[in-house]
C-alpha cells in the first residue's frame, strides 16, 4: 500500500461506525471482486498472492513481468469516482452519505488541518475497502476483458492493493498492455509512476535467451518486500524462481531495532532478549521461504552484532565476552528455518481445481 501519504484522524465514534460500514459491505463485494485481487480481503494473505504469482510464472508461459506502480494512489483517488461505484452496487443512500462525509473528513499533515478534494485518507478503517472498490471496477474488470480481448499467449495478473505484477507471454502484447493501462488509468485521475514502471525479461528461458543475445543476467523486480529473481534449481536441472528479503525492508527493520536497543540498552538483559527474540520470531514468520535462507541469516547475524554492541556499551568495566553472548543468543534468538512451503505445494493446496 502507498505509504508516506498524510493520515486521516477519525474521532473513535467514527471508527466504529466505519468498522461497522465496512462490516456490512465486505460480504456484498466479496461477491464481486475477481481472483486475482489479494489485498486486504478476508481469507487472503499477502503469502497467497505472493504464492499465486510463483504458481502463474512457472506453470505458465511467461517471458516477460511488468511490474508497475500507481503513483500516489490514496492521495489521487477521485471522490466523485469513487462515489459512483459505489452507488453501482449499493442503494442505500444513508451509507452513500456517510461514505462522502468520510472522503470530505480531512487530514492532518504536520500541525495543519487540511480539507480533502481528493484521495481517500490514510489509516481510515473504510480505506482498504474503498480502494479495492475503486480499483475492481478501475483495474481489475478491465483487466479481465482486455485479457479476452487482446491476449493470444499466456498472461498472468496478481493485485495486493494498489501494488499490481502483470506477466505475459509475448512482449508485444505487454507493450500494448502497458499502453491500454497509462490511458485507462489516465480517465479516472490515476497515472503510473515513470520510474517504478518497468517491463523485463523474466520467466523460464530468460537467462538463457539473454545469454545467447549476449546480455547480462535477467533483471529483478520487488513485490510485497521480496525481490524475484530468475534462478536455477540445485540439481541444476533447469529455472527456479528466487525470492529474498528486499534489502530495502531489511536496512529499515535493522534501523529499527537499532533505535530501540539505543532506548533499552539499560534494561534487564532478559527483558531485552524477550522482545529481540519475540521480533525476529515475526521477521522470520514473513520472511522464512524458500531460497531465502542466505538473507535470514544475515539478518540474525545482523541482529546479533547491534545487540552486542549495544550490550558492551551498558558498562565500561564489564566487557560482554563472545562466550556469554553466544548462551543468550541460543537462549533468546531463533534458528533460521524455513517456515513456509514452497509457493505451488500451497497454491496447489488451496485451489486443488
Amino acid at each position: 500500500m502507498a505509504a508516506n501519504g498524510p493520515l486521516g484522524i477519525a474521532a473513535i465514534e467514527d471508527k466504529i461506525v466505519q468498522a461497522a460500514v465496512v462490516a456490512i459491505l465486505t460480504p456484498i463485494y466479496e461477491a464481486e471482486f475477481l481472483g486475482f485481487s489479494y489485498g486486504f480481503r478476508p481469507g487472503r494473505s499477502q503469502h497467497d498472492a505472493l504464492d499465486a504469482l510463483a504458481y502463474g510464472i512457472r506453470a505458465r508461459k511467461i517471458n516477460w513481468i511488468l511490474d508497475s506502480d500507481i503513483r500516489s494512489f490514496f492521495d489521487t483517488i477521485s471522490p466523485e469516482w469513487l462515489v459512483r461505484f459505489m452507488e453501482h452496487r449499493i442503494g442505500d443512500r444513508r451509507i452513500i452519505r456517510l461514505i462522502q462525509k468520510w472522503l470530505k473528513a480531512g487530514v492532518l499533515e504536520g500541525d495543519q488541518w487540511i480539507e480533502t478534494t481528493e484521495g481517500t485518507p490514510q489509516g481510515a478503517v473504510a480505506s482498504p475497502l474503498l480502494a479495492n472498490v475503486y480499483l475492481h471496477y478501475v483495474y481489475d474488470l478491465w483487466v479481465q476483458q482486455w485479457r479476452k480481448r487482446h491476449a493470444s499467449g499466456d498472461m498472468i495478473v496478481v493485485r495486493f492493493a494498489d501494488d499490481t505484477i502483470v506477466g505475459f507471454q509475448h512482449r508485444r502484447e505487454a507493450e500494448r498492455f502497458l499502453s491500454d493501462l497509462k490511458n485507462r488509468l489516465a480517465q479516472f485521475a490515476l497515472s503510473l509512476h515513470p520510474g517504478k514502471t518497468r517491463l523485463i525479461e523474466f520467466g523460464t528461458f530468460a537467462a538463457e535467451r539473454r545469454q545467447g543475445r549476449g546480455e547480462g543476467k535477467p533483471e529483478t523486480f520487488d513485490f510485497l518486500g521480496f525481490t524475484h529473481y530468475c534462478g536455477t534449481r540445485k540439481d541444476g536441472a533447469g529455472f527456479q524462481l528466487g525470492r529474498r528479503t528486499q534489502r530495502k525492508r531489511m536496512r529499515a527493520k535493522l534501523k529499527e531495532i537499532t533505535e530501540t536497543l539505543q532506548r533499552v540498552r539499560h534494561r534487564p538483559i532478559d527483558e531485552q532478549g524477550q522482545w529481540l527474540g519475540t521480533v525476529v520470531r515475526g521477521y522470520f514468520a514473513y520472511f522464512a521461504v524458500p531460497t531465502n535462507t542466505r538473507m535470514l541469516s544475515a539478518f540474525r547475524v545482523h541482529v546479533i552484532e547491534r545487540w552486542f554492541r549495544s550490550l558492551r556499551r551498558r558498562s565500561q568495566r564489564h566487557r560482554l565476552t563472545w562466550e556469554r553472548m553466544g548462551r543468550l543468543i541460543d537462549r533468546f534468538l531463533p534458528p533460521v528455518r524455513v517456515q513456509h512451503p514452497w509457493p505451488d505445494r500451497r497454491f496447489s493446496v488451496m485451489h486443488s481445481r
